[in-house]
């Protein structure tokens, strides 16, 4: 697909060029942030970027090593905040697994499914309030609405402490999974408003694997923390006390450092904030987002990583080498899903990844559902659990897949919260069939993950040739509008393969007699990947 002579930063993963014609966008490639008006006339309907631009329709001329420069300062000036907050998430809602080791169960006297409860209920908040949260992610800004949420998570955790039942503890997770329903939908957001498509994979994956970096780092402090003796606190409430109080005191950075969008970044200069987005909520996007059928391909799974250090245990290790040998596990997970998303990136493909992923995950579910629990077998039990960790990577490449193959602000910000849905779903399903009464084994848990990740393998496949369909309609969709209907998607490449590629898709277009207005007419729409004949999908 056609792609500027010189391409500019764009803070929504869009390559605009400021002469009003940016074939990149016009290929629908990079419409990961038009907002106001979906085919609409008038203001409303065009990116921000013009109001920036004003009347002027100058050409304004980038090279790749200032394009570089600004990604730097871009990587520099988000990614330790994201990395940081989505690490404290994860680090407070695996608190709950720290404390299963130092007897939470007896001590708050969780009995049957009480404790798989425990990590359900967060789900469901969630579950809850996804809808509401995609709303108020469009209507507030930003950065004070995480600032929010982030700050209030951490004193549910402190509280948490206090709890001695169950009524506690449920309450007290109920409201955790509240607060954190924003997180991750908010980073998707900012990863798509701020980064180029070609550079959302590798930065998704480099602030999701702070799930991992979580599970080093947090077993470590669960295992200091355990060693304290206190006459007051048991340490399983010494660990929620810890983490939470952590949470809160790490929290002002965000309303601090990240900016609310791009206009109000403080680090960017104003011809830096070309191409930022302007939040319009729009109902037929809505429509849009409810009747494509890709919206649905996606399935749930969770619960081992809730029950992942009673797994361990159950192979007969004591509680501190569980935590010791959890450390392992995370850290291979880290190992994958930054390599998972450098091999995306490379190869400019979702699917092999994917499917790729899923067959390893498979093959250890099934080692531990057919091999016994005795004490010999416990270093090769290990073994197979840590060939489970593939499954982490899973998540933030479908992520990614998600939503470079889905256009216009609100109907990716339904997508999102549609992807994150289906992601509490399992993890409230999950967690439920991981039982204290099936331990060991956990037979039931470990099916359930294993029917979804084969379903899952088999989604991927159906997925990948359903967009290849796609794709072959919107050629002929250009070529109808006058357009070349085989051009070649820069989207996906580097600035300067994107220029070299944007030359040869140029000549193509010109050899054809395309018409140039036609290239330009929606550039700076808010169409949705459906409606935009220029958009390519990623398979």
């Amino acid at each position: 697909m056609p792609c500027p002579p010189s391409p500019i930063r764009s803070l929504e993963g869009l390559d605009k060029q400021l002469e009003v014609q940016h074939d990149e966008v016009a290929a629908g490639l990079e419409t990961q942030g038009q907002t106001p008006g979906a085919g609409s006339s008038g203001s409303s309907s065009k990116d921000a970027a013009l109001t920036i631009l004003g009347d002027s329709a100058q050409n304004v001329i980038v090279t790749a090593e200032q394009d570089r420069a600004v990604l730097r300062k871009i990587d520099l000036w988000l990614m330790p905040v994201i990395f940081t907050i989505y690490f404290l998430q994860q680090l407070d809602k695996s608190s709950l697994s720290y404390a299963s080791v130092f007897g939470i169960q007896t001590d708050a006297n969780l009995h049957g499914t009480a404790y798989s409860w425990l990590g359900s209920i967060v789900y469901v908040a969630q579950l809850v309030w996804q809808p509401v949260s995609a709303y108020l992610i469009v209507r507030m800004p930003v950065a004070k609405y995480l600032f929010i949420n982030v700050f209030m998570w951490g004193t549910v955790v402190a509280c948490s402490s206090a709890a001695h039942n169950f009524i506690g503890l449920l309450t007290a997770r109920f409201f955790l999974g509240i607060f954190e329903a924003t997180v991750a939908p908010c980073f998707i957001t900012i990863t798509q408003m701020w980064w180029r498509r070609r550079e959302q994979t590798m930065r998704l994956g480099i602030w999701y694997g702070a799930n991992a970096a979580t599970g080093m780092v947090g077993s470590l402090i669960a295992w200091g923390v355990g060693h304290i003796h206190s006459n007051v606190l048991h340490p399983w409430q010494a660990i929620f006390l810890f983490v939470g109080l952590l949470t809160v005191v790490v929290s002002p950075i965000v309303w601090i450092v990240l900016p609310d969008s791009p206009p109000k970044a403080r680090f960017l200069t104003h011809e830096e904030k070309i191409g930022m987005e302007a939040k319009v909520w729009k109902w037929d996007q809505v429509q849009d987002f409810v009747f494509d059928v890709k919206t649905y391909l996606c399935l749930p799974s969770g619960g081992i990583s809730t029950f992942g250090p009673l797994i361990i245990n159950g192979f007969g290790f004591n509680t501190f080498n569980t935590l010791l040998l959890n450390i392992p596990f995370v850290t291979l997970q880290f190992i994958i899903i930054i390599l998972s998303s450098y091999i995306a990136t490379r190869i400019k493909l979702k699917a092999p990844v994917l499917l790729c992923l899923t067959l390893p995950t498979i093959g250890g579910a099934v080692a531990l559902l057919t091999l016994g629990r005795g004490p010999e077998l416990r270093n090769t039990l290990l073994g197979c659990y840590y060939v489970t960790s593939f499954f982490t990577a899973l998540q933030p490449m479908l992520y990614t897949w998600s939503s470079q193959n889905t256009a216009g602000h609100t109907k990716k910000l339904c997508t999102t919260a549609t992807v994150f849905v289906a992601q509490c779903a399992g993890n409230i399903v999950g967690p439920l069939l991981y039982t204290s009464e099936e331990a060991p084994v956990y037979r039931r848990g470990l099916i359930g993950n294993l029917v979804c990740w084969v379903a899952l393998a088999v989604t991927i496949l159906g997925t990948a040739a359903y967009l290849a369909l796609l794709n072959k309609r919107h050629v002929t969709a250009r070529r109808l509008a006058g357009k070349a209907g085989d051009v070649v998607d820069t989207s996906l490449e580097t600035a300067e393969d994107a220029e070299r590629l944007h030359r040869l898709n140029r000549e193509k277009e010109v050899s054809q007699g395309t018409n140039p207005k036609v290239l330009n007419a929606k550039a700076f729409d808010d169409l949705t990947d459906t409606r935009n004949e220029d958009f390519i999908y990623v398979l």
